[in-house]
């Protein structure tokens, strides 16, 4: 869900939507891609090694083992992820999960993004 500072929405869901906002901006900023997982989670693994596939610089946060994991999972609720993981960013955009990110791959698109985000720098 995606709303802007002018819609009609109460002031307080409006000032958590934007603090979640800016919660995964910065953990996103840190790293080319980011991956949202959870320690149980069993398909976040097929998407972890894929990743590592590319030999990409790449970050994994797993939110069930974070002081800040329920406020994270909310940010990606608030963004549209169900199951909220695993959630992936590339160059700060949220590509989606397993599904998408593997979809990304057959359609040999996945290494394209990531050489723009720089995450990888050769790939042929």
């Amino acid at each position: 869900m995606l709303i802007s500072k002018s819609s009609s929405i109460s002031p307080l869901f409006r000032y958590c939507y934007f603090v979640a906002m800016d919660l995964l901006a910065t953990l996103t900023a840190e790293k080319p891609v980011v991956i949202f997982t959870k320690s149980t989670c069993c398909i976040s693994h097929t998407v972890k090694a894929l990743i590592r596939s590319f030999g990409a610089n790449h970050s994994v946060l797993e939110i069930d083992k974070m002081e800040n994991g329920q406020q994270i999972e909310r940010a990606l609720i608030q963004l549209g992820r169900r199951p909220t993981v695993p959630a992936v960013f590339i160059g700060q955009q949220l590509i989606g999960g397993a599904d998408e990110v593997i979809s990304l791959n057959v359609q040999n698109k996945l290494a394209q993004l990531l050489l723009r985000a720089g995450a990888i720098y050769i790939w042929s």
